[in-house]
């Protein structure tokens, strides 16, 4: 089983759906976050963070992902198939992630039918987002990508390493 790393293709993907906000604000369930998505405890009005904390915050989170990912997928996948489903498990939660019919046809080699179920997380608090919509479509295009299952420079993959 190949071990991967997320490529900057990937970080690329979720820092763009992301966006950057030092301030703290609440997402569109309530949910305090700052910096690229990050939540979770003593953040809430008025929390600020810097660039680089920003992005120290966002692979730690990531770096949950990788390993979800890493731990859970059983089957062969490419590159941009790993990416995809890291994304994904970062932005859902791995709760989800884990639950996740997508999970289960990866595993089961049904890469099309594991493509189409990206479609259907789109929603937040019941309602259609169209900005999930648009990260599913991103998701589904890279997990259907050619991109070779070679892993990322030790450069990179040493952020991940916590």
């Amino acid at each position: 089983m190949h071990e991967f790393t997320y490529s900057e293709k990937g970080l690329a993907l979720t820092k763009s759906f992301e966006g950057l906000r030092l301030d703290a604000y609440q997402d569109s369930v309530g949910v305090w976050t700052v910096g690229y998505g990050h939540t979770g405890p003593g953040l809430g009005e008025g929390v600020k963070v810097t660039d680089a904390e920003a992005e120290a915050m966002l692979l730690a989170d990531l770096g949950d992902a990788v390993r979800c990912v890493n731990r859970k997928v059983t089957a062969a996948i490419l590159q941009g198939q790993f990416d995809a489903m890291v994304d994904f498990c970062f932005n859902a939660g791995r709760g989800n992630f884990l639950q996740s019919t997508l999970l289960r046809k990866v595993n089961a080699g049904d890469f099309a039918g594991a493509a189409s179920q990206f479609g259907l997380w789109v929603h937040a608090g019941g309602e259609v987002v169209p900005g999930l919509v648009r990260r599913r479509q991103a998701e589904a295009e890279m997990f259907l990508s050619q991109q070779t299952a070679v892993a990322q420079p030790k450069t990179f993959a040493a952020s991940f390493a916590k």
